[in-house]
């Protein structure tokens, strides 16, 4: 199959559906020099805006940190955690609803070791990306953009857990299974 890239409709579907179909679809980055690196993305997690306590936008917030996540589906939300590591996020179920799903790690390919992308901060030093794509819309995009290149992802290859280091968002919201893991061992 020819990849294809994913589209604005993709995104601006409901944030739980686009984050485990984002599963097995491909981040693809190309560089200054035209050198072109990929992953296939194997973990997710889902943020659904105002009302949910883990979410930059809860209560409705709109900073100049969270301005991306109103944007319609498939705009760049990148930010800065522990003044180090970059998190990438994309925009979903349209403008004004400020949804997101980040990617939390990628298959890297098998030329590079196995925890080369292997986290939200290493995808992002893997793919060279910073806060200059803050904004970026994806489906646009001739640098940053996903690609479905035909993996079938079966519903029983998909672990729903616990999203990751949100404990001061209280246990409901923190205990929602909105983290979306490939199971390696099912392919």
């Amino acid at each position: 199959m020819k990849p294809k890239k994913l589209t604005r409709y993709f995104f601006n579907r409901p944030t739980l559906v686009v984050a485990k179909e984002l599963l097995g679809k491909y981040l693809v980055r190309r560089l200054g020099n035209g050198k072109v690196l990929a992953g296939k993305i194997i973990e997710t997690e889902a943020y659904v805006g105002p009302r949910d306590k883990a979410s930059h936008t809860y209560g409705g917030r709109v900073t100049k940190r969270n301005q991306a996540e109103w944007l319609t589906g498939g705009h760049v939300y990148i930010y800065l955690v522990y003044g180090r590591y970059w998190q990438l996020n994309f925009s979903t179920a349209g403008a004004g609803r400020p949804e997101c799903v980040l990617i939390r790690a990628l298959e890297a390919p098998a030329s590079l070791p196995e925890n080369t992308a292997n986290g939200p901060g290493k995808l992002c030093r893997f793919l060279k990306l910073d806060k200059s794509f803050y904004g970026l819309d994806a489906v646009k995009s001739r640098q940053l953009w996903l690609e479905d290149r035909g993996v079938e992802v079966r519903p029983n290859q998909i672990k729903a857990t616990a999203r990751v280091g949100i404990d001061y968002a209280g246990p409901y919201w923190a205990g929602r299974k909105w983290r979306f893991v490939l199971n390696s061992s099912e392919n």
